[in-house]
């Protein structure tokens, strides 16, 4: 055999799967198909993982129990997820951050202000680049040999056990193996394919914005699904969608593209017409509906209207709005029907019904008799000056994958496999079936890359795969 254990891709999953194989002392050979430079794929661009715990801990304040953590899964995703895998990724979130430091990552202290997630989410030192360069040295260290620029075309499989990779023309042999390559949000023709067209003959994907890494092809979530008749699980056009700023860069823009201010005012499609409640829920909660939302309408465009009372209140944006002394004006400027927009902003001030304001609470700021209604935070917009942000969809991952059971095995006719396994966006749509809450895909692919990791080994050696999460 070229290794024990071959793990495919870079990113947080893959690199959890790899140094917990290495840790059972396996050879361990990991593919990365980015170049150096841009190792890491979306996980780069990350900056928390979500995490249960029963009191305070060393970076989160107060308690965030197992049943409310699954509450706030369970309502975005509309009941869309395996309650028990879910459960196994909430458990297993409390207790990794050791393992995490053990291997070079750092924790920030707890935040406060505009995120409201003090509570819920630990942050990385330095965002998820530092956190996959911690990996990557780790792994290094140990002595995980790494290829980059490797990316695997197709997989050898019999009788639903792993054989064979091959990459660039080699094939390269191993025990075991751990499918870790992502999603296929940067595949625009299979975007295109999942999306259709519209009644205008349109491709409304072709509009989007990749968040992430120009990396994440498909081509073995297809191999998988299309050539081996793997099990899978999830809707193709289910994804981590945002709404971010209309000028952001087709690859890899990240975080700081995103447009956070939506909750503290109105947002309107083309044809200056509000479409969906504002108010509906915090931001962390909320944040990854409003992509798809925006890819329903006319254009896959909208607007962020907010006005000089909600500056300071979130995150900024990287880029800066565009800003008018009149409500008028800021309609001018951004394109819309001057008669409309007006319409619009008039309806929406005069249905305020302004109580308690407070941005860090479901307050009682809403509206009354204006469809659709702000259920909170409702505010006149009146006072200038007034700020206009126009966001495009920006797709972070998507979440058709392989089907798994709590061993991370890949299911052939409902048969787990023997000695291959997979982590990360590949399967999270097993815990996802729509919607997302900030930091839940890292838990994911922490929770599964090292269950993956240590059956991986496990398979190398022979024996049989353990389920549920890994016990430190």
């Amino acid at each position: 055999m070229d290794t024990d254990v071959l793990v495919i891709g870079g990113g947080n999953a893959a690199l959890c799967a790899a140094l917990m194989a290495r840790e059972a002392g396996m050879r361990v050979l990991l593919l990365e198909s980015a170049p150096r430079a841009w190792r890491g794929g979306n996980s780069a661009h990350t900056r928390n993982l979500r995490c249960m715990h029963d009191a305070p801990q060393d970076v989160l304040v107060e308690a965030y129990p197992e049943e409310e953590y699954w509450q706030d899964l369970l309502k975005v995703t509309g009941g869309l997820t395996d309650e028990h895998l879910a459960r196994l990724v909430i458990r297993a979130s409390s207790t990794c951050r050791d393992w995490m430091r053990r291997h070079g990552v750092h924790f920030q202290p707890p935040l406060s202000g505009a995120l409201h997630v003090a509570r819920t989410n630990a942050f990385f030192m330095g965002g998820g680049k530092a956190l996959v360069n911690a990996y990557f040295r780790s792994a290094e260290a140990l002595g995980v040999e790494i290829r980059y620029e490797a990316p695997v075309e197709r997989l050898e499989i019999e009788d639903g056990r792993f054989v064979a990779a091959w990459c660039d023309g080699q094939r390269i042999t191993a025990k075991s193996c751990v499918l870790a390559a992502g999603g296929f949000e940067s595949n625009r023709e299979w975007l295109r394919e999942a999306w259709g067209q519209n009644a205008r003959g349109e491709w409304p994907s072709d509009n989007f914005l990749i968040r992430g890494t120009a990396y994440n092809q498909g081509v073995l979530l297809r191999h998988m699904l299309e050539e081996h008749q793997a099990d899978r699980i999830g809707d193709p056009t289910q994804a981590h969608m945002v709404a971010i700023d209309a000028r952001a860069p087709l690859y890899d823009g990240g975080i700081c593209t995103r447009i956070d201010c939506v909750s503290l005012g109105v947002v309107v499609n083309r044809e200056a017409e509000r479409f969906y409640d504002e108010g509906e829920d915090f931001w962390p909660k909320r944040y990854a509906i409003w992509g798809r939302l925006v890819a329903q309408q006319p254009g896959q465009v909208a607007y962020s209207i907010i006005d000089a009372k909600a500056i300071g209140r979130f995150m900024p944006p990287v880029f800066p709005g565009i800003v008018a002394d009149s409500l008028p004006e800021l309609g001018q400027k951004l394109g819309l029907d001057a008669g409309t927009f007006m319409q619009t902003m008039e309806r929406y001030n005069a249905a305020c019904r302004v109580g308690k304001f407070d941005h860090t609470a479901l307050d009682d700021c809403h509206t009354e008799g204006v469809a659709p209604a702000k259920t909170h935070w409702a505010r006149p917009i009146d006072t200038a000056p007034y700020y206009g942000y126009a966001l495009r969809p920006g797709v972070t991952f998507t979440y058709l994958g392989l089907k798994v059971d709590d061993t991370a095995a890949v299911r052939f006719a409902g048969q787990a496999s023997r000695n291959l396994f997979v982590a990360g966006e590949m399967m999270a749509g097993n815990v996802l079936g729509k919607g997302y809450t900030a930091g839940v895909g890292m838990s994911i692919g922490t929770a599964f890359g090292r269950i993956a990791g240590r059956n991986a080994a496990l398979a190398a050696q022979g024996r049989p795969a353990v389920a549920g999460a890994v016990q430190d």
